[in-house]
């Protein structure tokens, strides 16, 4: 039997244990880091819209000006997607531009 070893991969800490699964059948771990902020997550993300990575392009590309169309083109996600990120994340930021600013 293999075994994988598994880190958060937002505090790379190695003290994680199994969460249950997705509806779809993915493995869920949780952090056991009592500072890590991102307590659950997956190795592997099969909904676009779900990466880290493609939250924050569309945050990015809706502060340079992009429409939510555009984004969710160029991103390959749906504008519904896209919308309930920046519900989520766009707050923040753009308090943190009018107080540097």
């Amino acid at each position: 039997m293999a075994t994988i070893a598994v880190s958060c991969p937002n505090c790379r800490h190695s003290k994680v244990i199994k969460a249950g699964k997705q509806p779809n059948g993915t493995q869920r771990y949780r952090c056991q880091n009592p500072a890590c902020q991102r307590t659950i997550f997956q190795l592997a993300y099969v909904a676009q819209g779900r990466l880290p990575e493609t939250q924050r392009l569309s945050v990015e590309m809706t502060l340079n000006g992009s429409g939510i169309r555009d984004t969710a083109r160029v991103l390959r996600v749906s504008p519904v997607t896209v919308l309930s990120v920046l519900k989520k994340g766009l707050l923040g930021v753009v308090w943190v531009i009018y107080v540097v600013e």
